[in-house]
């Protein structure tokens, strides 16, 4: 598949949480702290890029995969293992590794990545995996994660803020990726006066690439 279907909604809960709909069907991305809980309504897949609080608290999410019997969750390695430690069904906590292909919630997944971008040079690194989503939408998590070479990618969850990245390395990943259109995302550490700054460059930077924010809720058909 190279393309969402016309159906398919894409909201932002909050900092990194995104959430996908086709006919019904939900998958939720990056339930972490700053996100709200609503990420989740619905939704019978999740995916976790990696193992910071601000993309999964493995204690609550072990706590809905208990609750809610039809949802899964796919996260790297050392999520999956505190999944599994916070007595999160065993059966339902799938491990995500670069170069696996998962179908779950009518969408097809591609594993990508592999390593959180650098924050400083001492602290020991962290595996994030990215996730393209039928070809079209790819979540890089905290990286600056590629799609496969030829990848026509029509939606980049695009991170602005954070103590491992900057608006000029964001506008450059932007022209890198090439996407229809770019939604940011990872902003929770700005004010409402940092985001309307950094929207204003990152629209001016990014070419033609459209950069559209969306408000908590507000789908976009792709």
């Amino acid at each position: 598949m190279t393309s969402l279907e016309p159906t398919t909604e894409l909201t932002v809960w909050g900092h990194a949480g995104l959430r996908l709909e086709r006919r019904g069907r939900r998958l939720a991305v990056d339930p972490g702290s700053f996100t709200d809980d609503r990420v989740l309504d619905g939704a019978t897949a999740v995916l976790v890029t990696h193992e910071h609080a601000d993309h999964v608290e493995p204690d609550a999410l072990a706590a809905v995969l208990a609750e809610r019997p039809e949802l899964e969750a796919w996260a790297p390695a050392p999520v999956a293992q505190a999944l599994r430690g916070a007595d999160a069904p065993a059966g339902r906590v799938h491990t995500a590794s670069p170069g696996d292909t998962i179908a779950t919630a009518g969408f097809e997944v591609r594993v990508l990545g592999g390593r959180h971008a650098v924050i400083h040079p001492s602290l020991p690194p962290v595996t994030n995996v990215a996730y393209l989503v039928d070809g079209a939408v790819l979540h890089p998590g905290d990286s600056f994660t590629l799609p496969p070479e030829g990848t026509r990618v029509e939606v980049l969850a695009l991170p602005v803020g954070g103590p491992w990245t900057k608006v000029a390395e964001a506008a450059d990943y932007a022209a890198a990726v090439a996407p229809v259109t770019a939604v940011p995302i990872h902003d929770a550490v700005l004010s409402d006066a940092g985001r309307a700054a950094t929207d204003r460059l990152l629209d001016a930077l990014t070419g033609d690439v459209a950069y559209r924010r969306l408000a908590p809720g507000e789908p976009l058909a792709v």
